[in-house]
C-alpha cells in the first residue's frame, strides 16, 4: 500500500520537470520574431512593449546584442536582466537607412546607369 504515495509522488515529479525542460526551453530570436512571439516569450514584456522592439528593429536594423534593448522605450535593464536567458541575437541583416544608397561590395565593379536613347 505504501508504494502507490511513492509512485504517484515520483510520476508527478517526472511531469513537472519535464513540463519545466520544455518551458525553459523557449527561447526568441529578438531580430527575427514578430510582436507576438516577443510578446508570448519574454516576461513582462506586453503587445506594445513588443510593438515597439519591432518597430525599433524595423527603424534602426538588428540588434547586436540583448543590451541594446534598452534603446527601446518601455524596455529597462532590469527587463532585460529578467529575460536574457530567452534572449537570442541571431545575424539579421541591417537595411540601408533612408536616403543613402547601399554600399557596394568590395572589389565589385562601378557602372553607372545607361543613359537614354533619343528616338526620332
Amino acid at each position: 500500500m505504501k508504494l502507490f504515495p511513492f509512485v504517484y509522488r515520483m510520476l508527478l515529479l517526472a511531469v513537472l520537470m519535464g513540463a519545466g525542460v520544455a518551458w525553459a526551453a523557449d527561447k526568441v530570436d529578438i531580430n527575427s520574431a514578430d510582436a507576438a512571439q516577443l510578446e508570448q516569450v519574454l516576461v513582462g514584456v506586453g503587445p506594445a512593449k513588443a510593438e515597439a522592439i519591432v518597430e525599433h528593429r524595423k527603424a534602426n536594423g538588428p540588434f547586436k546584442s540583448a543590451d541594446e534593448l534598452a534603446l527601446v522605450k518601455g524596455i529597462g535593464l532590469k527587463t532585460i536582466e529578467r529575460n536574457r536567458d530567452l534572449i537570442t541575437v541571431g545575424g539579421g541583416r541591417a537595411a540601408p537607412a533612408a536616403g543613402k544608397p547601399a554600399k557596394a561590395a568590395p572589389g565589385a565593379a562601378a557602372t553607372t546607369p545607361a543613359k537614354p536613347v533619343a528616338r526620332r
